[in-house]
């Protein structure tokens, strides 16, 4: 399907002939620094090929009608620009609903209704960040038909406010800021206290990365995320009576090693362990790829799913077997998993004339101990949240 193909469902959707518009925005991997972002660390996120496409037509009135090819048992969901309350029944409508109503909130004047179309081609619950590619290709949309001026940053905040304040989704601003501000080839260090940021080129010459879909659905909000935030914010502020920090992020692994007996719960304890060290291991990560050493990038990319499995507890039986299956494998320099975990995605740097290989060397063994196949992926790193081109190929 192109862009062409994705205008005419639009036409024999809303049964309009008519001019329309069509934006994207991409899903994203994280290739190191998990569960950072909120606290106040570094994460090294970049934007992936897949994604989120939406045609667009402004209306006359003040209706918005949403439909997605992705859901379309649930037809065309309509609200008034004067009623934007979340409602559980609309479903995945709820986050461009949320854009258009936060919007709204911080200023940006938007006097008529739309209808939108929307296709993605990130597999639904796989932790690639589904729900900001829908927030930010929403975003991106709404500044170009109502001729708004937003910049990416304040963007990707307002995207953030909609996980936190609309969908009750306690969530950090990495994944909005990378499908916002993404650059083709590119990698982007953010310092997420800060949102200090500059790109680092992914050289990666003869190997390339691979997403591996362990097929298992998560469910962000309803998942063990919001549990772990409280937990590491209890350690901080215990932390916080002997020094003067305001993140876990700004401590080094000696500070927090000669200060962890703070902490009275050995649960956030290593909650805090893994945010600290996670955090210098993203910074150490910058350095090794700037230096070509891709060799010790995915030794720490192995360090990071270990902390994730052993001190924050968010991989599980799926992530660990691809983790583990993929390390088995020649031609591979290290794994991890991506996201927040409880399911959804890992990531391997593989040999690309091992890759067929390795996909089914992994998928066998995956297959034997979980029981389903996984689904692989070849990553392609490309540019942020834009309109497109009717030549554009989905």
């Amino acid at each position: 399907m192109n862009a062409l193909n994705l205008n005419h469902e639009f036409q024999k959707t809303f049964t309009i002939s008519t001019e329309t518009r069509t934006f994207f925005a991409p899903g994203r991997i994280n290739l190191i620094g998990e569960h950072t972002d909120y606290n106040g660390g570094h994460v090294f996120p970049a934007s992936i090929s897949f994604g989120t496409y939406a045609v667009v037509r402004k209306r006359e009135d003040r209706i918005f009608r949403f439909c997605s090819l992705n859901f379309q048992d649930d037809g065309i969901i309509e609200c008034e620009l004067s009623n934007l309350a979340f409602n559980t029944d609309d479903g995945w409508a709820n986050y461009p609903k949320g854009m258009i109503h936060h919007f709204q909130k911080a200023g940006y004047e938007i006097t008529h209704g739309a209808d939108i179309l929307y296709y993605g081609n990130i597999p639904n619950g796989a932790g690639l960040s589904s729900s900001a590619s829908i927030e930010l290709v929403t975003g991106v949309l709404l500044e170009q038909i109502y001729q708004l001026q937003i910049d990416r940053i304040t963007m990707a905040k307002i995207g953030q406010q909609v996980e936190n304040e609309y969908m009750g989704v306690n969530s950090g601003i990495m994944d909005q800021f990378a499908i916002g501000l993404g650059k083709q080839d590119h990698a982007i260090l953010l310092n997420c206290e800060t949102l200090d940021f500059h790109y680092a080129p992914l050289q990666l010459n003869d190997h390339r990365i691979i997403i591996m879909n362990s097929n298992k659905q998560r469910t962000l909000a309803g998942s063990k995320y919001n549990e772990r935030r409280a937990q590491c914010e209890s350690a901080l502020k215990e932390l916080q009576s002997a020094l003067p920090i305001t993140s876990l992020g700004q401590l080094t692994k000696s500070s927090f090693d000669n200060h962890q007996q703070l902490i009275t719960n050995e649960l956030n304890r290593k909650r805090a362990k893994h945010a600290v060290y996670e955090n210098a291991r993203t910074l150490e990560a910058l350095e090794r790829l700037n230096e070509g050493d891709i060799i010790s990038f995915g030794k720490l990319m192995n360090e990071s799913h270990e902390s994730l499995r052993q001190d924050y507890e968010v991989t599980g039986i799926e992530l660990d077997t691809l983790v583990e299956a993929a390390n088995q494998q020649q031609g591979v320099l290290g794994a991890r998993m991506t996201g927040a975990g409880f399911g959804g995605c890992a990531i391997a740097i593989v040999e690309k004339d091992r890759i067929e290989d390795f996909k089914r060397n992994v998928n066998d063994l995956y297959s034997q101990k979980v029981g389903y196949s996984a689904t692989f992926y070849t990553a392609t790193i490309g540019n942020g949240a834009r309109e497109i081109i009717a030549e554009e190929v989905l």
